[in-house]
């Protein structure tokens, strides 16, 4: 992973530093609200529904497991409100009421503290940290060179990538030199300081997306050309929320070292021209689908500016390159001599042998790696009682543990909010699975109906309409037995507690929407929608069933939905396979048909 330089240690010290003595002045009096907010939002300091939340910066989504310790306690030590506050928000969410299931059973939201959040954004969340103890915990972050810079704002936000980024075995290139490099131009540019809007990249090397690409403000895409000549294929202008939108393709091929020029004019062209009258028609997706060919002149001209007029200031060389891939030497690990053909039969022979769940594991959460000595493994963060994504102190600590004994200290923040460990021998699989068994990471449902994307909704956001996780709780009740999971066969299942879609509802082959009618919680539910991958397809946003559900409804209707699948599907048939094949309409019907079924609860 990205070795940090001594620079990268005392810029974010003296950042935490800098936020301290803002943060003084704050309750002193002496620096008014009205300039403190931007301050801290640029830190990463959002004050939701009960307390403030914070937003801490995971680059591509690497995490050390001296990282992970130091979000394990932030997380056990600061993310502890104080009880009358806790209480009155747990009484404001009991009279919500809970999601009414089948057979009397009913879900809640039971409010908790003391665990970190993984966002689809490769970041971590905390929904508890009063604000006064902000800059102890700027201070724990600095200690192991992380930040919350940028994650909030309208700036250039943290940049994803592919969390198999140098070990996919169907990579063109590593894609983290230049999500490291990027990340070093776009820290604090004076000059896109404040854009109309916020913005986020998302970068990948490899041939299949697994970082959502199209879905970003700009998506970048590691290519070669017909002479092999590495470049970027650039989508500009991706989005969800009210309108989504997906990236239109501005350059095929451009030279790899020009990217940060080329962006400088994207990125030049939208401060420019987009909408700073309007919050909702404000991000660059507007500007582009409202321009057309004529923002896409305008780029060419600023970017042919840039190199022809300003000396193409910042063209990478080659030296600067390598300095930076330089800082991502794969780990020296003690592989015996045996060859990976031989091990993985063992492997194999001992799943036969030990568990049925065993041979689902490796199925499911372990994938192919560069190194044929090793494998990818995926720690499964979804479970009942626990809302997606959420990761207790303990388990994080359990987490670094596994880390540092399987994976040479290293583990990555995924877009799906589970974690992944890159570096795993494949002889020290069977011992991985129990130790991970053990801790309850080891559930092989990895692109299983369960494994949801599901963002905090209603229960802490003060923009969303309505609650993800008690909804994400029915679903993940009901679907509990693993055979029918791996019957039913991958599924990507994501919920959103509002329109801004952070659980990225729109790309799931099942979106679920929380909407606002009159005060009360009702949820949309959408088909179809991809983000990209191999087994989704090209990108594209679900279409919407019919009208809204209550809460009690929304776990019917998705049995509906998959019990349609399961008497139209061929052999072998994927839900998103069948669900293209035979169109919308029978889904459609199933679910008009749960919504006014005799068991069904309202509200």
């Amino acid at each position: 992973m990205y070795q940090y330089t001594e620079f990268d240690r005392e810029f974010v010290k003296a950042r935490a530093n800098q936020y301290r003595d803002q943060l003084t002045r704050w309750q002193a009096g002496q620096l008014p609200e009205d300039e403190f907010r931007p301050l801290r939002l640029q830190n990463g300091w959002y004050v939701q529904r009960y307390a403030p939340m914070l937003r801490v910066a995971v680059p591509y989504g690497e995490l050390s497991s001296a990282q992970v310790r130091v979000l394990a306690k932030i997380a056990r030590e600061y993310d502890q409100p104080n009880a009358a506050l806790f209480h009155e928000a747990q009484a404001k969410q009991d009279k919500l009421g809970p999601v009414n299931l089948k057979n009397g059973l009913s879900v809640s939201s039971k409010l908790t503290t003391g665990y970190a959040h993984f966002t689809t954004r490769q970041n971590v969340q905390y929904n508890w940290i009063p604000l006064d103890k902000s800059a102890e915990v700027m201070d724990l972050l600095a200690s192991v060179s992380m930040h919350g810079i940028q994650t909030s704002g309208n700036c250039i936000r943290n940049i994803t990538s592919d969390e198999r980024a140098g070990i996919a075995v169907d990579e063109i290139a590593d894609p983290r030199p230049f999500g490291e490099i990027l990340r070093q131009w776009s820290t604090l540019h004076p000059e896109f300081a404040f854009l109309p809007r916020k913005f986020k990249i998302a970068i990948s090397g490899a041939r299949e997306d697994r970082a959502a690409t199209a879905w970003h403000d700009v998506g970048l895409h590691l290519i070669r050309n017909a002479e092999g000549e590495l470049g970027f294929k650039v989508l500009v202008g991706g989005g969800m929320g009210r309108t989504p939108v997906i990236g239109t393709v501005i350059r095929e091929f451009l030279p790899w070292n020009q990217i940060m020029n080329f962006l400088e004019a994207v990125v030049r062209v939208y401060n420019r021209y987009g909408r700073r009258d309007n919050i909702y028609k404000a991000r660059i997706k507007i500007l582009v689908k409202a321009e057309g060919q004529r923002y896409i002149d305008d780029v060419e001209a600023e970017y042919k500016q840039i190199i022809e007029h300003d000396g193409a200031p910042h063209t990478i060389t080659q030296a600067e390159l390598d300095r930076v891939t330089a800082s991502f030497v794969p780990p020296t690990l003690n592989c015996d001599r045996k060859s990976a053909d031989v091990k993985i039969a063992n492997i194999l022979r001992a799943a036969a042998e030990d568990d049925v769940e065993f041979g689902r594991w490796l199925q499911r959460n372990v994938a192919p790696h560069q190194n044929p000595d090793l494998r990818a493994v995926t720690l499964s963060f979804k479970r009942l009682g626990q809302a997606p994504g959420d990761a207790t102190a303990d388990q994080l600590d359990i987490a670094a543990d596994l880390a540092d004994q399987f994976s040479a200290g290293e583990v990555r923040v995924t877009h799906d909010q589970n974690l992944l460990l890159p570096w795993v021998r494949c002889d020290e699989l069977p011992e991985l699975w129990r130790a991970a068994r053990k801790a309850g990471f080891a559930k092989p449902n990895i692109h299983l109906l369960t494994d949801m994307i599901a963002c905090p909704g209603g229960d802490f956001c003060s923009l969303a309409n309505a609650r993800s996780i008690p909804i994400a709780e029915a679903i993940t009740e009901r679907y509990q037995d693993m055979d029918e999971l791996h019957d039913l066969g991958e599924i990507d299942l994501h919920i959103s507690g509002c329109i801004n879609s952070c659980g990225h509802h729109h790309s799931g082959h099942i979106g679920i929407l929380g909407v606002d009618k009159d005060g009360l919680e009702w949820y949309q539910v959408s088909l179809g929608g991809s983000d990209g991958s191999t087994l989704s397809g090209a990108s594209v946003p679900g279409k919407v069933v019919g009208p809204s559900f209550t809460g009690a409804e929304v776990p019917e209707v998705i049995e509906a939905v998959l019990e349609t699948y399961r008497q139209l599907r061929e052999d072998g048939e994927t839900f998103i396979a069948t669900f293209r094949r035979v169109g919308i309409e029978p889904y459609k019907a199933a679910a008009k048909a749960a919504r006014f079924a005799p068991n069904t609860v309202a509200h």
